[in-house]
């Protein structure tokens, strides 16, 4: 058998070949390490801003802060708005997972009503994903104990402190103050989103909505530290939000509300107006509504029925109701004619009850024949046929003027934007809104304040105030006094517009002679106004048709005969005392003609004299 033979190892060779490949392994990984100096040198030095920013940014959120909102007070000191603190459940729909399906799960901790699901939706579509949107805004304790012990289960979502809106007096100075609400997709297009970021309210109505930008203030800002959660670990810097200004309204609380206790059962409105200022002492406006309706969010079947509502209780009847000037007008007319010497104090006329243009057989009919009239006594007793002979000689050109220049026609100024300006009826308003040419019988009834002129309490309030003043003409102003967090109070100047001169200055007194007649004489038409022993008052009463068939079937005259919605409204404007007046007010009282008058007596009794105060 044959030996196989054993080959002998080239041991230089093997040396060799290992050397070789050791030198080449070092030489990969020396290429390989200067790769990796190379990389990082460049990251750390090159791009050394860059990462560092990113950095920065995945580590940090910039959350906004919700400034406080204003507080509302009247001229005293009362609180009308409030800001009261609540639990809220939010969400940051960035950092929820599956919304669709975690909804319903949240819903059985905390009761989320229809109207909850749809401000959000709503909110979502507005809002950037990263921002924190209410999901319910007021949650109760047991929501709040619930929902926190399972909080973990729910990422993005987060109990959070906030304040929202309350209004003390509920009903009362509704119409004045109106109300925050959610704000919609064409508020939102209007602000600016940095600064409501934070915020899911707005003002709507009133004083809320014109002083919007005040009482909102500037939101804040907070950068802060995150962990690969999402999860807040620290606050590094902080921007405090600036709160809103606190406004100081020129209504007197007590006077409000003594307004509204006497007009409560009545539709209507009444305005109060210091003369010498203009500054709003009362705004009523009756039915009413409770605004904190509104703050959380009201449903379309609630909203809806209360705009059914057959006494319309949102319907700002102050700034917004168009009633007939009805008798009004007369001291306004008769100022015009006599300072232009149309007519002479002293000129009379007869009065049989009833007056015909010439070349007409339409007969225009008084309430009653008053027999001779002067002036004094035509506005003493609300004389329709002296008035019809007046507009004869004024024209309808010399009507549209001094209405205008008493502020007829147009808005007054004050602090509401829903207020209308009304209507002076001339020949050129009525072709332009009725295609139907001006004859001479719509002048004449233009003098009575019927036909097509119409006039908003407020209106109403500011003229008067002007005869009030002698012819110095105010506009009308809620905001008494405002200010800012850790400043001086802000006084609002009176605005004063155009002062109406006349070529006799003593023709004012004239007028408020008579207009005194109408409450102080036998046969004045506010003669049941009563006595006022510690006040001197001048005022004119009107009445305002509704329905053409305003008697029954004998041709007999029967308000309370009619259906009440056919009944004439009551006005009164008046001012007290004559000499240095302190209020003028207008009421306009739907459907009863003969409530104004003691109503207006009993607010004059209180702010004057200070009966049924309790004092």
């Amino acid at each position: 058998m044959q030996k196989s033979r054993i080959p002998f190892k080239n041991i230089s060779h093997e040396v060799q070949l290992t050397t070789r490949r050791s030198w080449l392994a070092l030489l990969i990984m020396l290429i390989l390490a200067l790769l990796l100096v190379g990389r990082l040198a460049y990251l750390q030095l090159y791009k050394n801003l860059l990462y560092t920013t990113m950095s920065t940014h995945n580590a940090m959120d910039l959350v906004p802060l919700e400034p406080t909102r204003g507080l509302i007070y009247d001229r005293n000191g009362v609180l009308l708005a409030d800001n009261i603190p609540v639990f809220s459940l939010d969400l940051i729909p960035d950092k929820a997972h599956n919304l669709a399906k975690m909804l319903p799960e949240v819903g059985k901790l905390v009761h989320l009503s229809e109207l909850d699901l749809t401000l959000f939706q709503k909110q979502l579509k507005q809002h950037r994903r990263f921002e924190e949107i209410p999901l319910k805004l007021r949650l109760t304790e047991v929501e709040v104990s619930r929902f926190a012990e399972n909080q973990h289960r729910f990422p993005g979502f987060l109990i959070k402190g906030r304040l929202i809106r309350h209004y003390p007096l509920g009903n009362s100075f509704s119409h004045v103050l109106g109300y925050l609400g959610q704000i919609n997709s064409d508020e939102f297009s209007k602000i600016d989103p940095a600064n409501y970021s934070a915020s899911h309210a707005i003002g709507k109505l009133g004083i809320e909505k014109y002083y919007e930008e005040d009482l909102h203030g500037k939101a804040g800002y907070q950068e802060v530290e995150t962990d690969a959660n999402g999860e807040a670990i620290r606050v590094l810097k902080q921007t405090k939000p600036t709160p809103g200004k606190n406004l100081y309204l020129s209504i007197d609380s007590n006077l409000q509300l003594q307004a509204e206790k006497a007009m409560t059962g009545h539709r209507g409105a009444l305005v109060a107006i210091e003369p010498a200022t203009g500054q709003i002492l009362a705004l009523v406006s009756m039915p009413s509504y409770d605004a904190n309706l509104f703050v959380l969010g009201i449903t379309s079947a609630d909203f809806k029925q209360l705009q059914q509502m057959p006494d319309h209780p949102l319907y700002n009847r102050a700034v917004r109701g168009l009633y007939p000037l009805a008798s009004t007008i007369k001291p306004y007319l008769a100022l015009e004619a006599i300072d232009n010497e149309l007519i002479a104090p002293e000129d009379t006329i007869f009065d049989p009850g009833w007056f015909m243009l010439n070349n007409s057989e339409h007969v225009f009919r008084d309430m009653h024949a008053h027999g001779t009239v002067n002036l004094s006594r035509a506005i003493t007793t609300s004389c329709d046929v002296y008035f019809y002979e007046l507009a004869t000689r004024l024209g309808i050109r010399r009507i549209d003027d001094v209405l205008h220049r008493f502020g007829f026609g147009e808005v007054s100024g004050v602090e509401l934007e829903e207020e209308v300006p009304g209507v002076v009826s001339s020949p050129e308003w009525k072709r332009r809104f009725k295609k139907t040419p001006w004859y001479e019988g719509d002048t004449i009834i233009s003098a009575i304040g019927q036909g097509n002129m119409q006039a908003t309490p407020m209106q109403l309030a500011a003229a008067v105030a002007t005869l009030a003043n002698r012819g110095k003409r105010m506009v009308p102003t809620l905001v008494y006094k405002q200010q800012e967090p850790e400043k001086p109070i802000e006084y609002q100047t009176p605005i004063l517009l155009d002062t109406l001169s006349l070529h006799d200055e003593e023709n004012w007194d004239l007028i408020i002679q008579a207009m005194q007649k109408v409450v102080d004489s036998p046969e004045g038409t506010a003669h049941r106004f009563g006595p006022h022993p510690s006040y001197t008052i001048a005022a004119k009463t009107g009445t305002a048709q509704v329905h053409a068939k305003r008697q029954d079937e004998d041709g007999v005259e029967n308000q309370k005969k009619l259906p009440e919605q056919f009944r004439d409204h009551g006005l009164f404007i008046a001012f007290a005392p004559v000499d240095q007046p302190k209020i003028a007010l207008a009421i306009i009282i739907e459907n009863d003609r003969l409530a104004a008058v003691p109503i207006v007596k009993e607010l004059l009794d209180y702010y004057l004299t200070g009966i049924g105060t309790g004092t």
